[in-house]
């Protein structure tokens, strides 16, 4: 049994379900220090019950988002051994920079965030929450560094068969990463605004009570998804571009072409209903508007889909190479017994499906039930995750 398309096949599955969980956290912090950033200045109760919920959420998919990291980043020690000998000196610069500010920093200034509700100053409790979105942002970006250098090996040279580090800030300029930084950070803005939009749309379909909480959320959700679906879409014809100077064959690939044409279609899609919200949000149409409520529910899913296509893209395309030009992949994956593969790749895969099961309940389940009463306590509850 050859492992190199078992490994290839893993790494695709766990990347995925990670990239969705990225998407996701990006957005909903984006918008929850937005919302905070509001009622900080305002003093707007609602507002501040809006960042509650919303954050809840954002929490939720976070820490579920984690243990799908965690778990991916094992692979790289199981299945992947001579990318991490050939190019280890380089390629983990940048990951472990990433892990440090994703898991200490980061998580600290969440933990200070969760816990300090009413207990700190409001400034500083404000401080907070854009300093975990800035960290969430460094750790996007670090982890863009390191694939990049997979697409465009910039700042290294071969010596004694492996790559070696010449210049860290090379890879911070890389053309690749340039270019692919603002299209990840534009369709994780999307995301996050199209889920505020359907969970809003949602309860408006639910004839809701709570009709000033959600007309709020739901400006904030068309609005976010309409500068995100613009940033997406032109970045990503900037990518293009971009390609064509350092793998001149990749778009040109029958492997890229479904996905490809898949993730300009369902672009211009989201595009478009996100500019149709925006209008009917100026025309002050967007509460009666019971159609694009109705669309927008299941349109949540329109930038996981894109996303995963545009990833496909990115990486099919690339092959027979993991790092372009220097390192093939069939000389990367791990000298081991393609059963071995095949055992891991079933249980990552049974995991990460659990994970994102349990994720899909946890925020189905918070979304359905809504904010908590306006006479609730200023700290918020935890979500609970016994059992998962």
């Amino acid at each position: 049994m050859d492992p190199l398309p078992i490994a290839r096949l893993q790494f695709a599955t766990t990347t995925s379900f990670h990239f969705l969980f990225v998407l996701l956290t990006l957005g909903l912090v984006t918008v929850t220090a937005v919302m905070q950033t509001r009622a900080t200045i305002s003093g707007t109760p609602q507002l501040l019950r809006m960042t509650r919920f919303w954050g809840r959420l954002y929490v939720i998919n976070y820490a579920l988002g984690i243990a799908t990291g965690i778990v991916m980043e094992f692979q790289f020690g199981l299945t992947w051994t001579g990318l991490s000998t050939f190019a280890g000196d380089v390629f983990g610069a940048p990951l472990a920079i990433e892990t440090l500010v994703a898991f200490f920093l980061e998580s600290t200034f969440l933990g200070l965030w969760i816990f300090g509700w009413g207990r700190l100053n409001k400034w500083l409790h404000l401080a907070l929450i854009w300093l975990v979105t800035l960290t969430a942002y460094a750790s996007a970006l670090f982890i863009m560094v390191a694939n990049s250098f997979l697409q465009n090996p910039v700042g290294s040279h071969l010596q004694g068969g492996v790559l070696h580090l010449d210049d860290f800030g090379a890879l911070l300029t890389n053309p690749a990463l340039v270019a692919s930084l603002p299209h990840v950070i534009g369709g994780a803005l999307m995301t996050g605004g199209f889920f505020v939009t359907g969970v809003s749309a949602y309860h408006f379909l639910k004839r809701t009570a709570e009709v000033d909480f959600f007309t709020r959320s739901m400006r904030f959700g068309v609005v976010t998804a309409l500068i995100g679906s613009i940033v997406t879409i032109n970045q990503g014809f900037v990518q293009f571009g971009e390609l064509a100077k350092y793998q001149p064959d990749k778009l040109g690939e029958s492997a890229v072409g479904v996905p490809l044409a898949a993730m300009i279609g369902i672009g211009f899609v989201a595009l478009l209903c996100s500019l149709a919200g925006t209008i009917l949000l100026i025309r002050n149409w967007l509460m009666r508007a019971r159609f694009l409520h109705y669309l927008m529910v299941p349109a949540i899913a329109l930038p996981f889909v894109a996303a995963i296509c545009g990833w496909l893209v990115r990486e099919i395309g690339r092959q027979p190479w993991l790092i372009w030009g220097k390192l093939r992949t069939a000389d990367a994956v791990a000298d081991v017994p393609g059963g071995q593969v095949l055992f891991s790749f079933i249980a990552f895969g049974v995991l990460f499906a659990a994970l994102a099961v349990a994720d899909w309940v946890l925020l189905s389940r918070i979304a359905r039930r809504g904010p908590e009463p306006e006479e609730a306590p200023a700290e918020p509850e935890l979500p609970v995750l016994s059992g998962v």
